[in-house]
């Protein structure tokens, strides 16, 4: 897909299982386990798509997955999958080594979003995987990951430590646009100052959805996780912006739907609603 001046690619960099229960808050479950199935330990699969662009004398990846640091409990426990994928497998099939990104958003600071931007060294030590990027993060956001005792086990020093040690962390202030045909779209309900990305060319607009809606499942306004710090004020951000998606047409890309990639949004007198699921990214 191309738009704004960039060529757009969707990157997989691989799978993580996580409670289906969790995923879709109060939500019953014979209603959302229609729409994905989950294995005998009630976890349903999740994909982590991040977003590639490439133009304007920039390489800019919107996160990164959650890496390869873990050690063998944690895979267990969050079912991390990378067979499917994996991050440099993905980017090296679209023609990027880690050194071309100049650029890393992180939409937040969750381990399945910014693990990747970090990796362990044959000495056993910590270094950024894209060593010639600057990553961008949210100031207030940055802060909330040092001090949120609600969502301290999505936070771990192993991915944030590197990233403040390198001297290649911009920290930016709500939303203000990085880069050209780019803009920001600062969000609270799911952790504090979530920074979602929209590319845009005056006409068209592709809004990676991170986990404001996470799946197309989640599309329908109560349809929230209970991860969610503010679920009220997620249902008030997802009514803004999927009715502005709805009114001007816009594609949402799913970072977590292990089926769907991306779609529109119509609102309907029931409700939002997805239209044109598709697989991947639109032709044009």
């Amino acid at each position: 897909m191309t738009l704004a001046g960039y060529q757009i690619d969707l990157i997989e960099a691989g799978r993580v299982w996580l409670d289906g229960g969790a995923m879709f808050g109060i939500v019953p479950k014979p209603l959302w386990e229609r729409r994905i199935a989950p294995d005998d330990r009630n976890r349903i699969p999740l994909a982590m798509r991040c977003l590639l662009l490439r133009g304007h004398d920039r390489t800019v990846l919107v996160d990164t997955g959650v890496g390869h640091k873990s050690d063998a409990k944690f895979r267990e426990i969050y079912g991390v999958d990378d067979e499917h994928s994996t991050l440099l497998g993905s980017l090296a099939a679209v023609g990027v080594a880690p050194d071309d990104v100049t650029d890393v958003v992180l939409t937040h600071l969750h381990f399945d979003h910014a693990g990747g931007a970090t990796r362990r060294t044959d000495d056993g030590g910590l270094a950024l995987t894209f060593a010639n990027a600057t990553h961008h993060v949210q100031r207030e956001h940055w802060a909330w990951a040092h001090e949120s005792p609600r969502e301290g086990a999505s936070f771990l020093p192993e991915n944030l430590d590197p990233l403040e040690a390198s001297g290649q962390l911009a920290m930016r202030d709500g939303d203000d646009a990085p880069f050209p045909g780019v803009s920001l779209h600062v969000v609270n309900g799911h952790t504090r100052a979530q920074q979602l990305v929209r590319v845009h060319d005056g006409e068209r607009s592709l809004l990676h959805a991170a986990d404001l809606v996470p799946t197309a499942a989640h599309v329908p306004l109560l349809w929230v996780m209970a991860y969610d710090v503010e679920p009220l004020e997620t249902i008030a951000e997802k009514e803004r912006l999927l009715r502005r998606a709805a009114q001007e047409g816009w594609t949402l890309a799913f970072e977590h739907d292990a089926e769907v990639a991306t779609a529109g949004v119509v609102e309907t007198e029931r409700g939002f609603a997805t239209r044109d699921e598709r697989p991947g990214l639109p032709e044009v």
